[in-house]
């Protein structure tokens, strides 16, 4: 029997010695310290030792005894019961003296290696049967930190043996169907990282909520990183995109500061020695991300390097889940585990399933969705786990934040709300693995919630869940993706909320045919842009406080604007990628921009706001020509910085060649220069004055996109909203489908592209049909018309 086993000995094949963490730190160790991944060192406990440990104590009749008490069916005080009698077998037990021996041993070693005595250590479980493709077992048993000294060695390794026997543990084996005395613990022993002086996470090589593939998820706190785990902060969220990041660029596509109340630090005295304890982090930090650009792209190229490896390992894709840390001493960022993704790496990509809410209702509260799908049932308020026995079956647990253990009550629950954590917390891994929703980080949803209320859980509307009163009708629909025909004309699809476009992109498509820029603006910036071009000038001092704190972090305000921007405009074109991912620069209309904080300073009235100070107008304007360098900023910044160059750009409300001519030199000055890096410049066509001189807009834009709203009322000479006049609005009429025809054949004659984003298609099947005889290129239609019209096409070819 071997009782230890090093890193750099260990390798996927021995998780029956030494548990899935330990196989996988040892198969890293070997494979990719080579490539720059930095693993600090350590040593395996192995499995042997564990049923060495068992057997010189003759504890396996006594297990065998108190296991049998309990299955699937028992209640929690049973479970609680029978947990606590067989952790007490261990804890009463003593570490064999061979085993001591080889532990303390290798602790030398491993001290000796850094330089000196008793080394401070993380002691981590690492279970025979853990971090299989089907099952995580993410968090059910210990782990010790910042261990030193052989006496807190040997009780942390007998303290993780005793942990196999959690309540949460026992309640996981039984529900995946593992025979508990066929599993074996393994210990790791690993040096500590002093995150504890810097930083730590989380990462997947995925979206956690739409499977999407091309993306690492950073989650980021100070101090050490079981507060992330546990839920108890909120941590900093990055995302970035891996193709463009393997090729050299640097494309952080989100960036989402957390409020990091709290972290893990050291604390040295006492009897015990060197702890942890958890500390307020001091206000001025809380403000700042925890790790810079540098670092969220070092840690990505880890995560791409991990996962490359393991699907390697595996011929076929692993997305991954990874511990990391930066070490405050030396300023190094090291990844501490990591194991397979097990819920979206078995998804079929082949089916497509939505969520839909039929009805809305009153919010009582939002915070981060974790999923997409929505559950109905009555809210159980648990605060400790002295009252679990509370929860019934089909209850939604409203609690603080959870740990493992309360996974026995999350399996019965139709939906869980936590007032802290993020996407990487515990009950954010745990629901996704239950396939159940949840919503984290409501900041305050087990005070505000009532016990006993009926609600409407919905994850599916963005990056934003919602508790709902009451129970509100929803439809699911599944979709074979496999069985779709192929459409005779390209399917593309209008977007404006970056945070669905990970999700949306799953459905059938061809790119992007309208981004729509406004959207980002209202919901992500709400500052008038000329308000933070002229932030050190503004005389409004109260609209200059509110200012300063909307953007938080950014020195310079205009950098707010482009950042928010242009994170915003490259999720949605990563989503998307390689296809086109058409951007249409702003066209709020004067109204509308008033509405933005500080816009009344800088917005004209106009009587008819649709026929006034919109589109191509503003942006050579003096009102608004500092503004629009801006918006210039944020596309090239995600094309020549992210390499997101299947960005394309697009003109609104353009009247005239002259006016698109000198909005191409605008543009060009501010360093988008169409045909530079393979920019094309599209042009709205939604005036009749477009179609008209339909070929020679031709010469100077790459191609049209038909807004049919405007088009429509442009042509009938109406305003939609008006209540009287609003029935004459159809985009079915013969002298709107006239200019249509007319422009489609015009752009084919000067070999430009040619779509439409307007709302006809998505609306009326037989307008779509209409398009494809006429020989137009694309359409982008609203998501949730892409398929129906897909279906309804087929019958064309």
């Amino acid at each position: 029997m071997s009782y230890v086993l090093w890193f750099e000995h260990i390798r996927l094949s021995d998780l029956p010695k030494v548990g899935g963490k330990n196989a996988s730190l040892g198969e890293m160790y070997q494979g990719l310290t080579a490539k720059g991944v930095k693993i600090p060192n350590g040593f395996a406990v192995t499995a042997d030792a564990y049923w060495q440990f068992v057997d010189s104590n003759g504890l396996r009749p006594k297990m065998q005894a108190l296991l049998r008490e309990v299955d699937a069916d028992s209640d929690v005080h049973t479970l609680q019961s029978i947990g606590a009698a067989m952790r007490e077998l261990f804890m009463q037990a003593e570490v064999p003296a061979d085993v001591r021996l080889a532990i303390t041993e290798a602790y030398a070693k491993l001290s000796q290696g850094y330089g000196r005595a008793n080394v401070d250590v993380a002691v981590r479980s690492s279970a025979t049967a853990e971090d299989l493709p089907t099952a995580s077992f993410a968090g059910q048993q210990e782990t010790y930190l910042n261990i030193s000294g052989d006496a807190q060695l040997l009780q942390a390794v007998q303290e993780c043996y005793a942990s196999l026997f959690t309540d949460r543990a026992i309640s996981y084996r039984i529900s995946n169907g593992f025979e508990h005395m066929q599993v074996a613990l393994s210990v790791g022993v690993q040096k500590m990282v002093r995150a504890d002086l810097a930083a730590s996470g989380i990462m997947f090589t995925l979206d956690t909520e739409s499977g999407f593939k091309d993306v690492v998820l950073i989650n980021s706190a100070y101090g050490l990183g079981e507060p992330i785990v546990q839920g108890s902060v909120t941590p900093d969220e990055f995302l970035v995109f891996k193709p463009t990041l393997q090729q050299g660029y640097r494309p952080i596509v989100k960036k989402r500061l957390g409020e990091k109340a709290l972290q893990m630090i050291y604390e040295t005295g006492g009897e015990t020695g060197v702890k942890t304890v958890t500390v307020s982090v001091e206000e001025d930090l809380r403000g700042k991300f925890s790790i810079n650009d540098d670092e969220v792209l070092e840690l990505a190229r880890y995560a791409c390097a991990i996962e490359d490896y393991y699907s390697a390992l595996h011929s076929s894709w692993t997305p991954m889940d990874v511990e990391w840390a930066k070490d405050g001493q030396d300023g190094q960022l090291y990844i501490l585990q990591a194991r397979p993704e097990t819920v979206h790496a078995q998804e079929s990509a082949l089916a497509y399933t939505e969520y839909r809410l039929q009805q809305r209702g009153k919010i009582l509260l939002t915070g981060t969705s974790v999923g997409s799908k929505i559950s109905t049932g009555r809210t159980r308020v648990i605060r400790s786990l002295a009252d679990i026995g509370q929860f019934r079956a089909g209850d939604i647990l409203v609690t603080e934040r959870t740990d493992p253990d309360w996974e026995p009550v999350m399996r019965k629950s139709r939906g869980i709300i936590t007032d802290q954590g993020g996407r990487t917390c515990h009950a954010a891994i745990v629901s996704r693995e239950l396939g159940v929703p949840a919503i984290v980080g409501t900041a305050d949803g087990s005070r505000r919630l009532p016990d006993g209320g009926m609600i409407t859980l919905s994850c599916a509307e963005g990056e934003q869940g919602i508790v709902y009163e009451g129970e509100l009708p929803f439809e699911v629909e599944t979709i074979q993706l496999d069985a779709l025909p192929q459409p005779p004309v390209k399917i593309m699809m209008n977007v404006a909320d970056p945070s669905q476009a990970f999700s949306l992109a799953r459905i059938p498509n061809q790119g992007v045919g309208l981004a729509r820029m406004e959207f980002i603006i209202n919901h992500d910036i709400a500052i008038h842009p000329m308000a933070l071009v002229d932030y050190e000038h503004l005389r409004d001092r109260r609209l200059k406080r509110v200012i300063a704190e909307r953007t938080q972090g950014y020195d310079d305000k205009r950098e707010f604007f482009v950042d928010k921007l242009s994170r915003g405009i490259a999720t949605i074109a990563a989503a998307f990628w390689p296809n086109d991912v058409i951007v249409r620069m702003s066209d709020f209309k004067t109204n509308e921009y008033a509405n933005l904080l500080g816009g009344q300073h800088y917005e004209p009235k106009e009587e008819n706001p649709m026929l006034g100070f919109r589109g191509a107008s503003r942006y050579s304007h003096p009102r608004y020509k500092p503004a629009f360098a801006l918006e210039c900023a944020a596309i090239k910044r995600v094309r020549d910085d992210m390499g997101l160059t299947n960005v394309k750009v697009m003109i609104p409300f353009c009247r005239t060649i002259a006016e698109g001519e000198q909005v191409l030199a605008t543009m060009a000055e501010f360093g988008l220069k169409r045909g530079d890096n393979g920019l094309e410049v599209y042009v709205m066509c939604e005036i009749p004055s477009n179609v008209i001189l339909a070929e020679q807009f031709a010469d100077i834009f790459d191609g049209f996109s038909i807004g049919s709203n405007d088009l429509t009322q442009l042509t009938l000479g109406l305003d939609r909203d008006s209540e009287i006049v609003a029935p004459i609005f159809d985009e079915r009429n013969a002298a709107v489908k006239t200019l249509i025809a007319q422009v489609i054949h015009a752009a084919r004659k000067k070999g430009r592209k040619i779509g439409i984003c307007g709302q006809a298609p998505s609306d009326y099947p037989e307008f779509a049909e209409f398009l494809v005889q006429e020989g137009i290129d694309s359409i982008s239609l609203n998501p949730d018309s892409v398929i129906k019209t897909m279906l309804h096409l087929e019958k064309l070819k």
